[in-house]
């Protein structure tokens, strides 16, 4: 009955609330005339004329104030406002009436038929408003929300409406707010967050703390980790603010929140100085790093972006969402999106030439381990030579400002790529001591958060299919930093640099990746499959160290490291070639790349100063296949390297020969 009802056209709902609020009217002057009217009851006729005037009027008081046109399950305090005021205008025209047809003394009549019809039209809405709520609340998952300031209110009210989650309890640091009710939901404090879950049957927490700091979203989180339900959070105030995202929008809990480290805000002249009223290029646009920082570089209005991506999908994605970016803001900016390659030196002269750059962002490189291990010619001539190319395009175009988008990995490599970003570093230094028009600097950081390769979507999407999470190894440990953090700190190393200058970011404390598995399957609610619980939910598989994967990342070379203006960037001295050895260096490299030499291209990076520790035979997939190339035999490579130290002394550094296991 009650479901053949409730699907009943809104018109013919709105005529049984008509008929309802008639038989509420009436039944309430009835039962006031009979309550008051305990002599003889007289007027009768009068009486039931000027009610019969006023209950039209009364209806249509209701229909006016929108009574008719609320939903009983969402109903609020406008249409409870709505019953006030008509039944309030109702018992006055009947007052008036009542003087008009000489009915006197009639006063408590009036006053007790307003009350009783206040009850009956009013309190029966609300009431059935809770049985609708409460059976519509019967199949809806049971939360808590953390916070129960602006936010978590908001929350609350949304989901209350919505057919999702029903709110039980809130939560919060606030002892003014603890053992009251919000909006009919108790408040609890933090401390009593695990006995809320048993009692009330809580399958879900929500954080709703959208303002606070992420260290103080860490402590919260790490309160909350070990809880066995998994825990969400609603968007950051900056996207409710701007209207990308609504509040009940739910998020899982972000990798920021759990390293808890708190941006530093960037420094405006900073930031503007090499972009604002300037012609931009963004190398590798359409990447992570690329991308992240041509957004950056919209927000100090340079005069012209030049977006040079080699891929068409990313340049034609990067292109469309800055475009949508300037018209929203209004800016008066210039967006031209270039598809080219980095290994091409006359395609980015002449693109510098015609649109007369003036500060480059080199972030085109290839960064994955594991696939530059397996194709080391590419990786070498995109990131060694990518880069010579575009430092050599800029020099002749006249740029003002050259920054080299540099890794961690760079730092005493392992790898093939961390090797070939050294390199890159190396020929920016050896070009700085060659000239002075053009300023040339590197900025080296850690991994970022949500880059293409990151492990926190993989681990993500692996424990939504249920397991296994795969690390590499149980004591593997990373730097962390977010795109954005990582974007701003890049641009304002670049105003800072001299020439030739080594820029460090601050990455905070490493992280341990096993460590990082386990949090996140946590506070998604599950429990890791271990020795210690062999009933756990997911499992994690240590599948052992890729094709020169280290242990842990480094930042610097050596130990002569100087502050600069920003708290968050170091600029280190390091050692570095001359030119003319740098030169003879690439000459020798570029052959060795035609010839697909791998095994002595490796070797001339040993031989130069990269710190590059490479114990293992290549893995380069070609190589591999059968390659005319033979294995194990000893490469001499005829270079005698004079290395610059940091002191300004010179080193002679020979090529030894180098037997691979």
């Amino acid at each position: 009955m009650l479901a053949w009802l409730l699907g009943l056209p809104r018109a013919i709902k709105r005529l049984i609330s008509v008929i309802a609020d008639m038989f509420f009217l009436i039944s309430s002057l009835f039962a006031a005339y009979f309550l008051t009217q305990h002599q003889e009851r007289t007027d009768i006729p009068e009486i039931a004329l000027a009610f019969a005037v006023t209950l039209p009027v009364t209806l249509f008081i209701f229909t006016k104030l929108g009574l008719y046109r609320a939903v009983i399950r969402y109903i609020g305090q406008h249409a409870l406002g709505a019953v006030l005021a008509g039944i309030v205008s109702s018992a006055f025209v009947l007052a008036l009436l009542f003087g008009l047809f000489k009915v006197h003394d009639k006063g408590n009549l009036i006053f007790v038929y307003a009350i009783l019809a206040l009850i009956s039209s009013g309190g029966l809405r609300l009431l059935a408003r809770m049985f609708l709520v409460q059976r519509n609340n019967g199949h809806k998952e049971r939360v808590l929300i953390y916070g129960a300031g602006s936010s978590g209110r908001q929350l609350a009210q949304a989901l209350i409406n919505g057919e999702q989650y029903h709110p039980v309890v809130f939560v919060d640091d606030d002892t003014t707010l603890h053992r009251s009710t919000i909006l009919g939901v108790p408040v609890g404090a933090p401390a009593q967050i695990t006995s809320l879950i048993k009692s009330h049957n809580i399958s879900r927490i929500l954080l709703a703390l959208p303002s606070v700091s992420r260290s103080r979203r860490r402590e919260v989180l790490d309160a909350l980790e070990e809880l066995p339900i998994p825990v969400q959070s609603i968007p950051g105030m900056s996207d409710l603010v701007d209207g990308s995202m609504r509040i009940d929008e739910l998020q899982d809990v972000k990798i920021e929140d759990l390293l808890g480290r708190d941006p530093v805000a960037p420094k405006t002249k900073l930031m503007r100085a090499n972009i604002h009223g300037k012609v931009v290029m963004v190398t590798g646009a359409g990447g992570s790093i690329g991308s992240e920082l041509c957004r950056q570089i919209i927000t100090s209005e340079p005069k012209t972006l030049v977006l040079f991506e080699l891929s068409e999908f990313s340049l034609y994605s990067i292109e469309q969402e800055l475009s949508a970016l300037i018209k929203q803001q209004q800016l008066d900016i210039q967006l031209v999106p270039i598809m080219g390659t980095a290994q091409r030196r006359n395609r980015l002269e002449t693109v510098m030439k015609a649109f007369k750059v003036q500060t480059v962002y080199h972030a085109a490189a290839y960064k994955h381990v594991p696939l530059v291990e397996y194709n080391v010619v590419e990786g070498v001539r995109n990131n060694v030579f990518g880069t010579w190319y575009a430092a050599e395009a800029a020099i002749a175009s006249g740029v003002e400002t050259f920054v080299l988008i540099s890794t961690d990995k760079a730092v005493r490599p392992t790898n093939v790529m961390g090797a070939s970003k050294r390199l890159a570093e190396l020929v920016l230094q050896a070009l700085s001591e060659r000239q002075s028009a053009t300023r040339f600097c590197m900025v080296r950081f850690g991994n970022v958060l949500g880059s293409s390769g990151s492990v926190v979507p993989l681990f993500r999407e692996q424990i939504r299919r249920g397991g296994p999470v795969t690390v590499t190894h149980k004591d593997i440990i990373r730097y962390f930093m977010t795109i954005p953090e990582a974007a701003q700190l890049v641009i304002q190393a670049g105003a800072m640099g001299q020439g030739g200058d080594v820029f460090v970011l601050d990455m905070g404390e490493p992280v341990k990746i096993a460590d990082l598995a386990k949090r996140m399957i946590h506070l998604m609610g599950l429990e890791v499959k271990d020795e210690v619980h062999p009933n756990g939910d997911i499992e994690i598989q240590y599948s052992g160290l890729r094709p020169g994967e280290k242990l842990y990342e480094e930042l610097l070379i050596g130990e002569s490291v100087r502050e600069t203006a920003h708290p968050r960037i170091m600029a280190a001295d390091e050692v570095c070639l001359g030119w003319s050895q740098m030169e003879s260096m690439l000459l020798q490299l570029d052959t060795l790349c035609d010839s697909f030499a791998v095994e002595q291209i490796i070797e001339l990076m040993r031989v130069a100063p990269t710190g590059f520790n490479y114990s293992c035979a290549s893995s380069d997939l070609v190589v591999k296949a059968g390659c005319d190339i033979e294995f194990g035999v000893p490469v001499a490579v005829p270079l005698n390297v004079v290395v610059n130290t940091a002191s300004g002394a010179g080193a002679v550094i020979a090529a030894p020969a180098k037997k691979y296991c």
